[in-house]
């Protein structure tokens, strides 16, 4: 189990339509220390928060509302901001170019994912660009 303060100041984006898995995952993150961005259920409310910055990592849900996420991972990818994919999808309906992000398929064990941002956030706050 990660610790209670593994993602200790982090801004974490979170990008979901279901509200109350959506809701829940906010919960867990917040237990872990994060600050939660959201949740943005829709793709251009996710792209207007994108724009602005004010995270430091992002938790993708591919389908919201019908509207694939690809747009937003592909600005993300180019701002080289970490995220990760919580989808039901099968690794097999994501594109190539995304074929390296973590993709957790709903539903998944939320302290692994935890682990997983942590391992993130850390890595950007040792960087030597940050």
């Amino acid at each position: 189990m990660p610790s209670k303060q593994a993602l200790s100041g982090c801004r974490v984006l979170v990008v979901e339509d279901e509200y109350f898995f959506a809701e829940q995952l906010a919960q867990s993150l917040r237990q872990f220390g994060a600050k939660v961005i959201g949740p943005i259920g829709n793709l251009s409310d996710a792209m207007r928060q994108v724009q602005t910055g004010d995270f430091e990592v992002a938790v993708i849900d591919l389908n919201l509302q019908g509207e694939m996420a690809f747009p937003l991972a592909t600005v993300l990818q180019q701002q080289g901001v970490p995220y990760v994919f919580a989808t039901g999808y099968e690794r097999e309906a994501i594109p190539a170019e995304f074929a390296h992000v973590t993709r957790w398929e709903k539903p998944f064990d939320e302290d692994v994912l935890v682990d997983s941002l942590a391992h993130e956030y850390g890595g950007m706050r040792s960087s030597p660009t940050q």
